[in-house]
């Protein structure tokens, strides 16, 4: 023991006293644990019926975590301190003998660890889940009001406990029905002339209907809908308790049908011991004044007023921003009755703006009925500074680092604008560099935008009949440029976007990219084949195979780059070399095919609409859906006006200083769907399918606007770029096509504490749809081709930090099509054959 570390020593000493010192059995006598609960109504069981989730507590899950977590709870002490005073204290001579041992010190921490020990048990264990006649009485009272609630006034329950094996029972609640009670009729008592006519003039939205089953919930929502009704219509100060529902029912239990008075009564209030009443009435917006607040001003006054149609502009200096912009948010109208509408929707716009903090909006009674309506407006910061940084890695890149600039100004023009500058530094290191004396930093990337957002649409004519000026409108201009130093390619990008945005309610979104362009031009492209290796070699095979002279080769008898491969492309294309097979033929025309795809410069010049609908309340729910649908028209316009004003060139192309627009229609529709499965236990799938299609002036797509699949956000058993097109052998560094088809699927579950774990499918493919690439194994020919979806299973951890999370998925290709028909089942699952996938957050 004395060449044991301390820690070690420890360690043993709390095992033996875990393993060896509790005797008591798991389960006390005539307790026994609960197996299931079954919900039997009228004779059916019902699975799925949400009444199932008013039984508690829940079945004795079965999994093998399940299983663990039960035994580190059996091993929990409930007095763990006294514990480990009776077990050393036992024996007259343990403690001399521990103390010789490991010295008093060390047995004094050995308790500390036994502590920590048991508190982490403790937390991480869970205990049985037994059968309680207690909680069975109270899923019967639950049962019962759930069923009442929904009308079967009649119900009787009853239940029983069926034992199943030893210590096991399952206990069955019956459920009889009976007959549904109806509603019969609506009778108001309505005093207030006012809120009368307000009901009737909206009586065909109500919820409580005649015939209707009498269902509790209708008259919660009839409930919420008259108050918002009356608040929404001039009745200021209406209070929901105001409203009284009584339902008449038989008490011989005769009649099955249910009367509902409903009545409204005033305020009521009392002084001392008298009781007043006080009578409801509608209110009209008399002033509507706004204050702007100014930061170090606040012991001011406003001494600075303006007016601007109906409203009362108050400032402590002087107005700093144009009095359209500060009152276009402002939904509250003169002379209009009183709307709490109004009111949010005042308050959404002021926040939409971002350039004031919260507003604050307070109302005032005045003695004609009418109300004075007062806005304050606090302006944040004009100026805001941010800085970031990220790590990246990639297939061609092993690792990248980024730091970002990015500065804000609030109000530029005065019209509540916000303009953005923002600036990107990019260093890497590849693997992939030609140059083996070059610097590890062999990838610089620098990159800036300005970016300016109006709160409004920006349009020569007006659209507010198709954007009201509810729905958040924004118009944002984009201008961009980015410089890019790689392993041997050089880009230099320049883009800029005209957009609008609105949004039609809290769910749905519209972006409308009037103007979309991008220009793309490649550099350096002398150094095309040092950088794509694999179309190298496949070039040089061909090449060795044809007995072509020295002028093509360097001293290893190599085609030399650039000078032997350009010699070598041009003589087969100009039909000078024809000595090629077939099949090299066609890998030939492929690899020519790619070289000027990525090579050649893009002019993208277009127009899009997303649209986007996303019905989660919040972060923390988790029954929900996403559906984005993104349609692009890329070229029409601008290959529409060359048509009228220039030549095509020997290819049969429009160009512009010897650049080919690109031409093309894409479309792509992007679903999601979360379903919980019980506490921090979700499915979730996503469904995504996209399809670009050259037409007019292009053969094909440009790369930055294609498909490609695998990675750690889309089939996690192969990398990115790495699956497909097709059945084709992913020999290129950069796989893409301009068809896709995905689908994934992932069950969610908790391990322990903020460890998730996962399992997961995901399937999908890229194809080339309609494009110059002719290879068959690449093409999307007919629907027999979905045949060739891969794919690919696996297991994921994640750690939960609150603030976001940190995922590591494994992936296993299931079914690689890629590979010869008897062999694309399973033969590659393998851990050796795995793909590791590092993620931030969760993939969708």
């Amino acid at each position: 023991m004395k060449y044991l570390s301390p820690k070690l020593r420890n360690l043993l000493f709390i095992s033996i006293l875990f393993f060896n010192c509790s005797s008591d059995r798991f389960l006390k006598d005539g307790q026994t644990i609960l197996l299931e609960n079954k919900l039997i109504v009228n004779g059916e069981e019902k699975k799925r019926d949400f009444a199932n989730q008013l039984i508690f507590p829940k079945k004795q899950k079965q999994l093998f975590i399940s299983k663990i977590k039960f035994q580190l709870n059996n091993w929990v002490k409930e007095s763990p301190e006294d514990n480990f005073d009776n077990w050393i204290n036992k024996k007259p001579n343990r403690k001399k003998r521990l103390n010789k041992l490991l010295s008093s010190k060390q047995v004094e921490q050995l308790k500390k660890y036994y502590l920590k020990y048991n508190a982490w048990l403790s937390k991480n264990g869970d205990p049985p889940t037994l059968v309680d006649s207690t909680e069975i009485s109270k899923n019967i009272q639950r049962l019962e009001q759930y069923y009442k609630n929904l009308g079967y006034f009649d119900v009787k329950l009853n239940n029983l406990r069926r034992k199943i094996k030893n210590n096991y029972e399952e206990i069955e609640y019956f459920i009889d029905l009976n007959e549904r009670y109806i509603i019969d009729n609506i009778v108001e008592e309505i005093e207030n002339k006012d809120l009368k006519e307000i009901y009737f003039d909206h009586l065909n939205n109500s919820f409580l209907k005649p015939g209707n089953p009498f269902i509790t919930k209708s008259l919660e929502d009839e409930r919420n809908r008259l108050f918002k009704l009356y608040r929404n219509n001039g009745v200021y100060n209406f209070q929901e308790n105001s409203l009284q529902f009584i339902a008449k029912i038989d008490s011989s239990g005769i009649d099955k049908k249910i009367a509902i008075v409903l009545k409204i009564n005033p305020i009521r209030k009392r002084n001392k011991d008298s009781l007043y009443e006080i009578p409801y009435r509608k209110f009209k917006i008399n002033d509507i004044d706004l204050f702007i607040e100014s930061k170090g001003e606040e012991d001011l006054g406003y001494e600075y007023q303006n007016n601007f149609g109906d409203f009362n502009i108050f400032s402590k200096t002087k107005l700093k921003y144009k009095k359209k912009a500060i009152t276009d948010p402002i939904f509250i109208k003169k002379s209009d009755w009183y709307s709490d509408k109004d009111r949010a929707l005042t308050y959404r716009y002021f926040n939409s703006l971002r350039n004031f903090k919260y507003p604050s909006i307070i109302y005032e009674k005045n003695s004609d009925s009418t109300l004075t309506s007062s806005i304050y407006l606090t302006p944040k910061e004009r100026f805001s500074l941010g800085l970031d940084m990220d790590i990246s890695h990639s297939n061609i890149q092993n690792i990248g680092m980024g730091f970002g600039l990015s500065t804000g100004i609030r109000n530029i023009f005065k019209g509540t604008e916000i303009l953005n500058f923002g600036i990107k530094n990019t260093l890497g290191a590849s693997r992939n560099s030609a140059d083996t004396n070059d610097r590890f930093f062999n990838i610089f990337e620098l990159g800036g935008d300005v970016k300016i957002r109006f709160p409004k649409i920006i349009s020569p004519f007006s659209l507010e009949k198709l954007i009201a000026k509810d729905m958040d409108p924004s118009t944002q201009i984009t201008f961009g440029t980015t410089l890019q130093e790689n392993i041997g390619l050089d880009k230099q990008y320049f883009g800029t976007t005209f957009e609008y945005e609105w949004r039609t309610s809290n769910k749905r979104k519209f972006i409308f990219k009037l103007i979309d362009l991008e220009f793309v031009n490649n550099k350096n492209i002398e150094n095309y084949f040092n950088v794509y290796r694999n179309s190298y070699d496949r070039l040089n095979i061909i090449a060795i195979n044809n007995d072509l002279s020295e002028n093509y080769f360097d001293e290893n008898n190599n085609l030399k780059i650039p000078l032997g491969t350009n010699l070598f492309i041009k003589n087969v294309e100009d039909g000078s070399l024809s000595t090629l097979s077939n099949e090299e033929q066609l890998t030939f025309k492929s690899i020519s095919e790619r070289r000027n795809r990525l090579t050649v410069n893009n002019l993208i010049l277009g127009s899009s609409l997303s649209f986007n609908y996303n019905n989660q309340e919040s972060i923390l729910d988790q029954n929900f859906f996403q559906f984005r649908w993104k349609f692009e028209w890329v070229g029409n316009v601008l290959n529409k006006f060359l048509d009228l004003t220039s030549q095509k060139n020997i290819n049969g192309n429009y160009e512009i200083n010897g650049v080919t627009p690109s031409q093309y229609l894409k479309t792509d529709i992007d679903f999601i769907r979360h379903l919980p499965l019980g506490r921090d236990r979700v499915f979730a799938f996503r469904f995504f399918s996209g399809v670009a299609l050259p037409v007019g002036n292009s053969e094909n797509i440009p790369f930055s606007r294609s498909y490609f699949a695998g990675g750690a956000n889309d089939n996690r058993a192969w990398k990115a770029y790495k699956l497909g097109p097709g059945t084709s052998d992913n020999n290129n560094e950069f796989n893409e096509a301009n068809l896709k088809i995905s689908m994934n699927m992932e069950y969610r579950f908790p391990v322990i504490g903020s460890l998730k774990g996962a399992l997961f499918i995901d399937s999908g493919n890229i194809w080339n749809f309609q494009d110059n690439v002719t290879d068959p194994k690449a093409s999307f020919d007919n629907l027999s081709d979905l045949s060739e979806i891969a794919i690919g299973s696996g297991i994921g951890i994640r750690y939960d930090f609150d603030f976001f999370v940190f995922r590591f998925d494994t992936g296993f290709k299931t079914f690689n099509p890629s590979l010869e028909k008897n062999k694309r089942w399973l033969s590659e699952f393998s851990l050796k054959q795995a793909v590791f996938n590092i993620g931030i957050n969760y993939p969708f």
